[in-house]
């Protein structure tokens, strides 16, 4: 990491930058000069009391005294991914939210309420994709008022690490307390060379409808009216089914196409089944309806800590683009007057 202007080190940062993303170089705690630095890159989300406020790609925030800084400088975003498909943020988000629609949605600005009665975060959170036309304190009021009325947490879904994602939003969350409960990555691919898998022939059913079967398998459980609302939402919804034993599935998987965009979810394999190729049949055979449709490029999102999926993923050539977030409202005082 470079620093230097004429051989010295430099701290070309000031309060006006935030928002921006920027590489500094600071001393390690208890360091004297000259002995031990640490580097971070990120988004500039505050500069206040003397203190750096860094969102990192994936979403861990890095507070920095700016007495330990060395240098630092702004930096371009992120370099465009090298292999896979070309997409932005909101490109993508769009893409996810047509994918997985809410039973009942609101429009607050350019942020849209989503609500499904609890069936998964994704269909029960604010996508604040742009400006929500009030003052943040205001909106955020707004937003927990609606969820309130439907007897559900209000969530806020929110994303880092690329271009246009919402670092400077997630720091003004934390900072009114709003608790980050779950983060996942968007992962994207080329689709034909997961098409281009060993040929699944007749051992992979593809329905327009989960059947009795598929749900069965299917780990996320809901009411069952709204779940399949959700689950059958979008503009070409596939869902991909493993016959096994005693009627229960080896294997499902879903994928709805849109456009360009194949994205896959509910990829589960019956644990006595894993590790035999199966998920990649699944993949392989959704994929290649996906072609036939006309899609080139895919998308999944993929839990951090899912390493057997991550390593799946990688092998079929997706990579990450950005990492995602809920943010979960604080419980309301019982008291504010404090008595």
């Amino acid at each position: 990491m470079e620093f230097t202007a004429g051989g010295r080190l430099e701290v070309r940062l000031t309060a006006s930058d935030v928002g921006k993303r920027v590489s500094v170089r600071r001393l390690t705690e208890g360091s004297s000069p000259g002995a031990k630095f640490t580097d971070t890159v990120g988004v500039l989300t505050s500069w206040t009391d003397g203190v750096l406020l860094i969102t990192k790609r994936g979403g861990e925030q890095v507070r920095i005294p700016e007495s330990s800084l060395v240098a630092g400088k702004v930096v371009p975003a992120a370099p465009a991914r090298r292999r896979g498909p070309a997409a932005s943020y909101e490109e993508l988000a769009r893409a996810a939210a047509r994918a997985w629609q809410p039973v009942e949605s609101e429009r607050l600005g350019d942020w849209e309420l989503r609500a499904a009665s609890g069936f998964t975060r994704r269909a029960n959170s604010v996508l604040p994709l742009g400006d929500p036309g009030l003052p943040l304190d205001e909106a955020l009021a707004r937003v927990r008022a609606w969820y309130e009325r439907r007897g559900l947490p209000a969530y806020i879904q929110t994303a880092t690490g690329a271009e246009g994602t919402q670092e400077l939003l997630c720091a003004e969350l934390e900072e009114r307390e709003w608790v980050r409960e779950v983060s996942a990555e968007m992962w994207v691919g080329g689709l034909a060379p997961v098409a281009d898998g060993a040929d699944p022939g007749d051992g992979v059913e593809l329905t327009r409808e989960p059947g009795e079967a598929w749900l069965g398998r299917y780990q996320r459980k809901g009411a069952r009216e709204v779940a399949l609302k959700v689950l059958t939402s979008g503009p070409s919804v596939w869902f991909a089914t493993v016959p096994g034993e005693g009627g229960e599935p080896d294997a499902i998987g879903r994928c709805v196409v849109d456009g360009r965009w194949a994205g896959f979810a509910a990829v589960e394999v019956a644990p006595s089944r894993r590790r035999q190729g199966l998920a990649s049949t699944v993949m392989t055979a959704l994929s290649r309806r996906a072609l036939e449709e006309g899609a080139s490029a895919a998308w999944l999102q993929v839990e951090a800590d899912n390493e057997g999926a991550r390593a799946l993923y990688a092998r079929l050539g997706f990579a990450a683009h950005h990492a995602y977030h809920h943010y979960r409202a604080p419980e309301p005082d019982p008291d504010p007057a404090g008595h």
